[in-house]
């Protein structure tokens, strides 16, 4: 099963990272793969999460997601990676500044088990992460199952009214 992944990842991702530092040139701080994809557990209806970190981007979700239809475009034809009549691999974009990911988010956690950095200039994102991870450890975070799916208890000792940064 992971030879299978492997190769249909490394089908597009040279052509995703070619398109990405086209479009955002000196921009481009990192480009990141999370989500099933990083989890080794990618399935046709499966869409690519993607972290893109970029300095000077437009405002607004919608004006970032518009400059990224080019990278969108152009990797279609090598998106087609499960054959048959299976439909090409989405691309799912979060869009940041550097500063945006300072601030944080919970999107992030994640992350510190399942990314795949194919871009990250000065090991700007992977340094970001490592710090996190540290903080998460000295809380004492850990993801939990419940009711079919996974949560973050991020204090498991945290008591009423105390106040916990990540």
């Amino acid at each position: 099963m992971y030879a299978d992944w492997v190769e249909r990842l490394e089908v597009f991702t040279p052509k995703l990272l070619e398109g990405c530092r086209r479009l955002y040139a000196e921009r481009l701080v990192t480009l990141a793969i999370f989500g099933s994809w990083a989890r080794e557990a990618a399935t046709p209806c499966s869409d690519l999460d993607l972290l893109i970190v970029a300095e000077d981007l437009p405002r607004g979700r919608g004006r970032r997601l518009r400059e990224f239809e080019t990278v969108e475009e152009e990797t279609l034809p090598v998106r087609f990676v499960w054959g048959g009549d299976y439909p090409a691999v989405s691309l799912s974009p979060v869009i940041k500044t550097p500063e945006e990911v300072l601030v944080g988010s919970p999107l992030f956690l994640d992350m510190t088990d399942w990314c795949r950095l194919l871009w990250d200039r000065d090991g700007f994102f992977a340094e970001y992460l490592a710090g996190l991870r540290e903080r998460m450890k000295k809380l004492g975070a850990r993801r939990r199952w419940a009711k079919g799916g996974y949560y973050w208890e991020y204090k498991p000792d945290l008591q009423p009214g105390e106040n916990i940064e990540l």
